[in-house]
This record gives structure tokens, sequence and C-alpha cells, in this order.
């Protein structure tokens, strides 16, 4: 699904899609709805929309503002990712990863936000919506994100509504 109507998600669409996404489901223990290897949860969801970048808070269920300015052409040349409600930055902080071995911690990170795309492509069936996963310039969309050194982008996913 690469044709978006530029429609807005409502925003307990958005709500729901980062909650089955990566949000907390055990509250008791903070636990989410996707694994994260020895409990890491080292990927943090941003969430690039016409007007501005947000992090999503799993605790709250909330967005909070990092970035004024729609940033969603600099994940991709390609028009689905400017045409979407939403691109979906996944980035690990592999300062969170205090158990996993230095050479271990890239492919958690990349397993780990593998999990949660799925589980963002699953509730996007359930709503109709359309969802495409992708590459993009790791570096370019860290300095734009403006991310710590032991931060790193792994992928993006665009979501949005049919067109």
């Amino acid at each position: 699904m690469r044709e978006f109507s530029g429609q807005p998600l409502s925003r307990e669409v958005l709500s729901g899609l980062l909650w089955a996404g990566f949000g907390i489901n055990r509250p008791e223990n903070a636990h989410r709805t996707a694994p994260s290897a020895m409990n890491s949860q080292e990927i943090d969801v941003f969430v690039a929309m016409p007007e501005g970048v947000f992090t999503y808070d799993p605790m709250a269920n909330e967005l909070n503002l990092v970035l004024s300015g729609d940033v969603r052409a600099k994940t991709t040349a390609q028009a689905f990712a400017t045409n979407s409600a939403a691109v979906l930055v996944f980035v690990a902080d592999f300062a969170k990863q205090t158990k996993a071995r230095p050479e271990s911690k890239e492919r958690y990170a990349t397993f780990d936000a593998g999990c949660i795309v799925q589980n963002i492509y699953l509730y996007c069936a359930s709503e109709k919506l359309g969802a495409v996963v992708y590459d993009l310039d790791q570096k370019a969309m860290g300095e734009v994100l403006k991310l710590r050194p032991d931060q790193r982008v792994i992928m993006a996913q665009a979501v949005g509504v049919p067109k």
C-alpha cells in the first residue's frame, strides 16, 4: 500500500495505533504490546506529521512535540511518505540496553523494531488503513531528529488512509 489519501488520522485512531505498536498492556510492570530483548524497551517511536515530530510516551499514551514542521519528505524521496497521515520513525536508544553485549545491541534493536512494525500492520489491517515499512537515510534522519550518539534510526513506517 503506497498510495495514501492525505487524510489525517483521528486522535483516537492514532492513539490506538501507537498503543497497539508499543504501548503498555500490563501496567503493573510496564510491559509492552511488543517484545523487547531483555526487556530493554530501547525503541522510541517518533511520529512525523504535517505539524511536527513527536515522541510517543507509552506511560501516558500521548505524544510530546520534539520538532515543529513537516519532515515526512525527508524520510524518503517517494511520494507515499508526504501523502501519509504519519511516518513512524523507530529509533534505538542503545543506552537502555544495559544487559546486552555491545555486539548484540543493533541486532536486538532491529528485531524489536520489527515486532512493533508488525503490530502496527495488524492494527492498520483491522482499521482498514494502509502501511508501508521502508529503509531511510539513517544518519540524515538522525541529524534531523537531533539524536544523541547512542541513539540510531532503525527504520520507518508510513501509515494512513488509503487513496
